[in-house]
């Protein structure tokens, strides 16, 4: 089942359907229970954009979930929002993304060309034609996230980023830090995961928390189905085409770019069931292997089987998948002491989270199941990151996200390396996957080299130190 995060159009009709219930901002969002941490009186001075109630945002990377992030933005209640600059290393992906959100929203989208950027560092450029206060939104691939969120924190503005936000241990100690910087020049940083605003979600959190499933004993999660992005860099890198444009057009096939396709599809179950068993895994173990490929093999293996372990002992089991003509399934869920539970079960939105009564999670079990129909976490997230702007209430997601991300590759770890894995290990992990990343022209060479016949260093279990290298 393909990550509906990058479908616009399906996002959009939840969105539609949302907004026909709000009207004033004020009305319609309730500032998330982490923005509330200290009282106003401690919180320092707001950063705002001056010019009345207008808050521009730059586009940054400008793809189908760039795209679908923007939409979230723009319809924001109160209509306070406006796309102000653009910028992807592709200039046809901002002209077609541009015409689209100019059609849907005509009043909040002022783009003229002077305020198109294209490359690498188009970014600066971007970000550079907001005011402080605004919001950068970036949507690229996640081994650029450091040094964007760094620009952004160095110019003042606020920050929105896709998930993930780190792919390795080094990257993750960098957002942690950089985290800490926004908080101290007040700046409120949205992360793209989105789950965690899901209103269903949140009352089976509570749930869980007040024991109605017992004691939590174990979790297991599945997102098996087709590739949704070509397995294989097949026939390889266009003659035309720097090295570091094709790695980073080809992101879910290069482990620096993106983590990969586990780190970057399994993130937001991963992410889940950590929330609620309220802790980080202490330790991963996995396997995983390729199958059916192509004649230049990415950096992807097909399958991936991950157990996660607990500190209370307490473990959880995810199986990823991206193969053809096999049984798909897609969801998250848990067993307590005394009944099961859903998380999400067959998409990210709705969630349908549902606790039971015994082991069988069957309709006739039912103790308690979310209210249908359930607002979009995809628009929620956007509505909480704009009313804490507002309202200059504290509000950071970095840290939480980097934290996700670096137990999501742990996982990605384990299987390609064919070792066990514990949380401070892959924190402190020497492995620097995106070194280099800030210094990079349109001309750069790509993080990892291809040899003569076009093939990248690959995982081999049991061979190398780290992922493909010692």
């Amino acid at each position: 089942m393909p990550d509906s995060s990058n479908d616009p159009a399906a996002r959009g009709m939840t969105r539609r359907t949302f907004l026909n219930a709000t009207s004033e901002l004020a009305a319609a969002v309730a500032v998330t229970t982490s923005a509330r941490r200290i009282l106003a009186a401690d919180v320092p001075p707001a950063v705002h954009a001056t010019g009345g109630d207008e808050i521009r945002v730059a586009l940054i990377g400008c793809g189908g979930r760039g795209g679908g992030a923007a939409v979230d933005a723009l319809s924001v209640p109160g209509g306070r929002l406006k796309l102000w600059a653009m910028a992807d290393i592709f200039r046809d992906r901002i002209d077609t993304r541009r015409k689209g959100l100019a059609d849907q929203f005509k009043e909040q989208v002022d783009v003229p060309d002077d305020r198109v950027f294209v490359g690498i560092n188009a970014y600066k450029q971007a970000v550079d034609s907001l005011r402080p206060g605004d919001i950068a939104l970036f949507a690229t691939p996640a081994g650029f996230r450091v040094p964007h969120f760094a620009y952004a924190i160095e110019k003042g503005v606020h920050t929105f980023m896709e998930k993930p936000i780190s792919v390795d241990g080094p990257s993750t100690k960098r957002i942690i830090e950089l985290a800490a910087k926004a908080d101290e020049k007040n700046l409120k940083v949205g992360v793209g995961l989105m789950c965690r605003h899901s209103e269903a979600r949140r009352e089976l959190f509570d749930r869980l928390r007040n024991g109605e499933a017992g004691e939590l004993i174990s979790f297991h999660g599945y997102r098996e189905h087709g590739p949704v992005t070509p397995m294989d860099l097949f026939p390889g890198k266009p003659a035309d085409m720097s090295d570091i444009f094709w790695q980073a057009k080809r992101f879910h096939s290069f482990l620096w770019a993106s983590g990969g396709v586990f780190s970057d599809f399994y993130v937001h179950h991963i992410d889940e069931v950590c929330w609620m068993k309220n802790a980080w895994p202490v330790k991963a173990e996995a396997t995983g292997g390729r199958h059916f490929r192509g004649k230049i093999d990415d950096q992807n293996f097909d399958n991936y089987a991950v157990e996660y372990t607990f500190g209370d002992g307490a473990q959880f089991f995810y199986y990823g998948r991206t193969m053809k003509d096999c049984e798909q399934k897609f969801g998250v869920f848990g067993q307590g002491s005394k009944g099961a539970f859903t998380i999400s079960e067959r998409g990210h939105s709705p969630a349908k989270s549902t606790i039971y009564k015994g082991q069988l999670a069957e309709k006739e079990n039912i103790l308690w199941t979310a209210k249908q129909p359930e607002k979009s976490p995809y628009q929620l997230e956007w509505d909480h990151l704009v009313a804490a702007i507002i309202a200059n209430e504290p509000y950071n997601e970095a840290q939480r996200g980097a934290e996700a991300s670096l137990v999501t590759a742990m996982g990605r770890f384990a299987a390609h390396t064919g070792r066990s894995v514990t949380y401070e290990e892959m924190l402190n992990c020497t492995d620097d996957l995106t070194a280099g990343v800030d210094s990079l022209t349109d001309t750069s060479p790509g993080l990892v080299t291809a040899d003569a016949e076009g093939n990248y260093p690959v995982p081999m279990p049991g061979k190398y130190k780290f992922e493909y290298r010692s």
